[in-house]
C-alpha cells in the first residue's frame, strides 16, 4: 500500500508545483526607459565647461524659450492692467474734482439795490 501511495502523492505534488504561472516579464506598454540628463563636453576648447554648455543647452531648449515667452507675456499684461488702473483712477479723480468744484462754489447772491 505504501508503494502505491508514495508515487500518487509525489505525482500530485509534482503536478501542482509545475502548473502554468503568469509570466512576470515587462511588456512594452509598461516599460519606460530612464531619462538621462547628458551634457556634451569639449575638453579641448577654451571656456567649454560643464556649466557653460549646460546653460547653452537649456537656453536653446523649447521649454526654456516657451517659459521666457510666457514671462514676457505676463509682464506685458501686468503693464497693460496697471495702465488701465491708472487711467481709471485719474478719471475718478477728475470726476471728484469736478464734483467738488461745482459744490464748493456758492451760488452768486443777488445784491440788493439799497446798498448803493
Amino acid at each position: 500500500m505504501i508503494n502505491k501511495l508514495f508515487p500518487l502523492i509525489s505525482i500530485a505534488v509534482l503536478l501542482s508545483s509545475c502548473s502554468k504561472k503568469k509570466r512576470t516579464a515587462m511588456s512594452n506598454e509598461t516599460y519606460q526607459p530612464p531619462k538621462y540628463d547628458t551634457t556634451a563636453i569639449d575638453s579641448f576648447s577654451a571656456g567649454a565647461t560643464n556649466v557653460d554648455i549646460a546653460a547653452k543647452i537649456r537656453m536653446s531648449s523649447k521649454v526654456y524659450k516657451d517659459s521666457v515667452a510666457a514671462v514676457l507675456k505676463q509682464q506685458e499684461e501686468e503693464k497693460r492692467l496697471k495702465a488701465l488702473l491708472d487711467k481709471e483712477e485719474e478719471r475718478k479723480k477728475k470726476e471728484e474734482e469736478k464734483k467738488n468744484n461745482t459744490t464748493a462754489e456758492p451760488a452768486p447772491v443777488a445784491e440788493s439795490s439799497s446798498q448803493q
